[in-house]
């Protein structure tokens, strides 16, 4: 998958939790649940979303690596090679 359709894909997940998120105003190297202020339901329903949608598995013990928007996308680009 492209990067630029991955990160559409990813941000679009995003927007089903928090519809209010603005492209724009995200950092790739900022920690994205800090920037979006999700609490860990609506993280775990982001996550669950990615998968749905790109059918990638990330095991709970990967939780961890994904702290900014640039781990959760370096991570799916890997996963989905």
């Amino acid at each position: 998958m492209k990067e630029e359709e991955l990160r559409a894909t990813v941000i679009a997940t995003l927007k089903t939790i928090a519809p209010e998120v603005e492209e724009g105003d995200l950092h790739t190297d900022k920690p994205l649940r800090n920037q979006v202020d999700l609490d860990s339901m609506d993280w775990l329903n982001f996550l669950i979303g990615l998968h749905e949608k790109l059918k990638v598995d990330i095991p709970e013990t990967d939780y961890a690596k994904l702290v900014t928007l640039g781990d959760v996308l370096a991570y799916l680009q890997a996963k989905t090679k």
